[in-house]
Formats: structure tokens, C-alpha cells, sequence
């Protein structure tokens, strides 16, 4: 126990937890996808679906469980090496200049932020229907068309994923390289995969509002 805590001390073990908590997080986020997807199959496919996983009990319980501790893991872990980051850094640069990173890299601090308000947001609406007026226990299919057919909640969803996109494209590449699993010859592959994987989960999460705003799914 005490080496396990002395290695999460270390800007090493938090980057690792990151990366064992990001796994989780695309997996879950991939499998929320496809199963969201459904709803162009019309109301009864996606409502089945969604009673499908009410019907896990304990399981469902459980797998919030360990979602919610990868989230706040990944939240705690992501504060630490920042202001571990701050604390070895006396002065501020002068004249600050990117080397070596690009723009996903750089904005990995203000996406995570944004995400988890969309999270608690996200929760709100779809899940516990305080934020929907209209919410209907049960009817998934409903709850998702009230809301994205207003205009301003389809645009913070949108521009949520686009952050997801930013972030997850990052955070995919770099969990490879904190668990010691990268190196030059396979770099640009795990690259292209991240991309990949990002660019898949990104459209396929934006499709769903728009082709509700647009008025292709009622």
C-alpha cells in the first residue's frame, strides 16, 4: 500500500492513473455511442435498449460506480499534475512560445473543464430530467427530442463533442505513451488510430442532435 502511494505521489503514477481511467472513459464513451445510434432505428429500438440496461441492476449500479471513480480519478489526478506543473515553475514565461505540441495538447486543461460541466449537464437532462420540463421517465427517445430540437442545447452538445474531440484525440495518444506501450517505430500508428477512433465518436455523437434540430428524426 505504501509503495502504491508513493508511486501516485510521483507525476509518473498520476499520469498512469490518467491513463488507466482514460481507458475506461473511451470505452464507455464508444459503447454509449452505438448504443445512442439506435435512434435513428426510431422510438421503440432505443427505448428497448435503454430498458435492456435498466434491467442489469446491481451490474448497471456497479458499472456507474466504477465511471464515476475512473471521472473523479481522472479529474483529481488531472489537478495534481497541473499544479504540480505551476509549483516547479517560480516565475512565468516571459515570452511564451509552443514547441512540440499541438493545439489539442495545449487545450487538454480548458476541454477537461468544459466536458465535465457537460457531464453534470448531460446527467441532468437525459438521466435524472431536471433540466427537461417535459422529461418523460422511461422514454429515452422522447427526452432526446425534446431537448436537442431547441437550437442553444444542440449547439452546447455540438461544441462539447468538438471539445471531446480535442481532448480525447490527445488523451488517447498520450495513455499510450504514459503506460510505457510507445515507442518510434509504433507512435504514428497509435496516432492514426486516436484520430480515427476520435473522428468515429465525434460524428457520431454530433449526427444525433443536428439530425434532430434538422427535423430528420421526430
Amino acid at each position: 500500500m505504501n509503495r502504491a502511494i508513493a508511486i501516485y505521489r510521483s507525476s509518473i503514477g498520476k499520469k498512469a492513473v490518467m491513463a488507466v481511467t482514460g481507458i475506461i472513459g473511451v470505452g464507455f464513451v464508444v459503447g454509449h455511442m452505438i448504443g445512442n445510434l439506435q435512434i435513428f432505428q426510431g422510438p421503440e429500438k432505443l427505448n428497448h435498449y435503454a430498458l435492456a440496461l435498466r434491467k442489469l441492476g446491481p451490474i448497471l449500479y456497479f458499472i456507474r460506480f466504477v465511471l464515476l471513480g475512473a471521472v473523479v480519478l481522472h479529474v483529481v489526478a488531472a489537478y495534481q499534475l497541473s499544479k504540480m506543473s505551476w509549483d516547479a515553475r517560480e516565475h512565468g514565461y516571459a515570452k511564451w512560445k509552443p514547441i512540440g505540441s499541438d493545439y489539442a495538447s495545449r487545450t487538454m486543461r480548458w476541454t477537461g473543464p468544459i466536458l465535465l460541466l457537460f457531464i453534470i449537464y448531460h446527467l441532468l437532462d437525459f438521466t435524472f430530467g431536471k433540466t427537461n420540463p417535459d422529461f418523460v421517465p422511461g422514454d429515452v427517445y422522447h427526452n432526446v427530442i425534446d431537448s436537442f430540437k431547441v437550437w442553444y442545447i444542440t449547439a452546447f452538445y455540438v461544441i462539447s463533442m468538438l471539445c471531446l474531440g480535442f481532448h480525447m484525440n490527445h488523451g488517447f495518444w498520450s495513455m499510450f505513451q504514459s503506460l510505457g506501450l510507445n515507442n518510434p517505430k509504433v507512435d504514428r500508428w497509435w496516432r492514426t488510430l486516436a484520430i480515427l477512433i476520435t473522428g468515429v465518436v465525434v460524428i457520431g455523437n454530433i449526427v444525433m442532435p443536428l439530425a434532430v434540430l434538422a427535423g430528420f428524426i421526430r
